[in-house]
């Protein structure tokens, strides 16, 4: 999986395609991604000792990772990720529409 935490997304279909997001939390071994403001479930808490105040309390569910796309840093579009080595012998993560490193 080439998503990671801290990337720009965009969902590319379902009930919230087209909305741009940040990846909180990526999770390779069942190929999902956690997004900031999308697909967001309802759960209701008790108190407990660590949490005083019970309620309804938003949590972001996971969402697969082959529904969303890499937006670009540098051409600022929704791209697939190529991978190249550099002259260190580092992998590095590029769009492959401008070929600009991400």
């Amino acid at each position: 999986m080439r998503i990671r935490k801290g990337d720009r997304v965009v969902v590319r279909n379902g009930k919230y395609k087209g909305q741009r997001s940040e990846v909180i939390r990526a999770m390779p071994a069942e190929g999902k991604v956690v997004l900031e403001g999308v697909n967001v479930a309802k759960r209701h808490a008790k108190p407990t000792r660590n949490t005083m105040q019970g309620g309804i309390i938003d949590k972001f569910m996971p969402v697969p990772v082959s529904s969303v796309s890499v937006i670009c840093k540098s051409c600022g579009e929704p791209t697939r990720i190529g991978m190249t080595v550099d002259e260190q012998g580092r992998k590095l993560r590029i769009c492959r529409k401008c070929e600009g490193e991400l």
